[in-house]
């Protein structure tokens, strides 16, 4: 896939943070692959990450850039400030399986042709939340003017993208860019930001008045006992997977506290794992 050593860069899988990031370009962190900063072509392989992948692996003459996105909105911001922050991108490919009811795909096509209304929604999108509302709309404009949009929406033929890639980057070069100084806002100085410390002693948990439950993953699901504080068994739930057994334990009210539903969903799908990968699972204390 190439070497980034020119830019600091490597091979980028899924990145999470919430503090500014601007040392080397991409500046904003995401599910991306890098394989020429000075290319012209930028793809996104909208919601399949194994596309990303075997894009990249074709290594495409003209690709900077290849990334998924699913999100109509923090997702495209984010594809929006590394695209202008790096003036050598003359094309945006959208290629790919559309995320179901985000639309990513559509959304960015609507968002080239029509822009953001005064309330930084994208007209004509048909995602469910198509709005920016964590990026200026000099930016938004920087995005539209810098690229052109290239529409291979559905498009899974690795071929096909690698050779509309290469077609592309031997398009005529324009004059360069001035790259768009693009703020990489610092989330802690504008919002909250909490460092997560050790749990409380058990001493200072305070017990959940629904009673408290017993799991025991088996070979064909999730069997859980509930008890109450005398001890006395209460009612048995099965699922197939975690998230029926605590969605089942919530809507019935059987779980009053947060805390205590946070816990029961961590070993919830710690039974799930277990039962996947055959590793030995014992129930852990609050």
């Amino acid at each position: 896939m190439g070497t980034m050593e020119d830019f600091g860069f490597f091979l980028s899988r899924t990145f999470a943070t919430t503090k500014a990031k601007k040392s080397a370009w991409p500046f904003v962190p995401g599910t991306y692959f890098v394989l020429d900063a000075a290319a012209p072509v930028a793809v996104t392989t909208l919601g399949s990450v194994k596309l990303a992948e075997e894009v990249a692996a074709a290594k495409p003459k003209g690709l900077c850039i290849v990334g998924k996105v699913e999100t109509e909105n923090i997702g495209i911001e984010k594809i929006i400030r590394n695209v202008i922050s790096n003036p050598a991108i003359r094309f945006f490919v959208c290629a790919g399986p559309e995320p179901p009811k985000h639309l990513t795909g559509a959304t960015l096509l609507a968002l080239f042709k029509n822009g953001v209304d005064a309330a930084m929604r994208i007209p004509g999108s048909p995602g469910m939340r198509p709005i920016l509302p964590n990026i200026g709309r000099d930016e938004i404009d920087a995005f539209r003017r810098q690229v052109e949009p290239i529409d291979m929406v559905g498009c899974l033929d690795v071929a096909a993208i690698a050779a509309r890639v290469e077609e592309l980057a031997r398009q005529p070069s324009r004059a360069p860019l001035a790259a768009f100084d693009v703020a990489i806002p610092d989330a802690s100085a504008i919002t909250p930001h909490l460092t997560a410390t050790t749990a409380p002693p058990p001493e200072r948990i305070k017990l959940d008045k629904g009673g408290y439950f017993v799991i025991e993953p088996r070979p064909d699901c999730i069997f859980v006992e509930h008890y109450d504080y005398k001890d006395r068994l209460v009612r048995t739930i099965e699922g197939k997977n975690a998230r029926t057994v605590y969605w089942t334990l919530i809507q019935n009210g059987w779980v009053t506290k947060l805390d205590h539903a946070a816990y029961l969903g961590k070993e919830l799908l710690r039974a799930e794992l277990s039962r996947q990968h055959g590793f030995p699972f014992v129930q852990d204390a609050a």
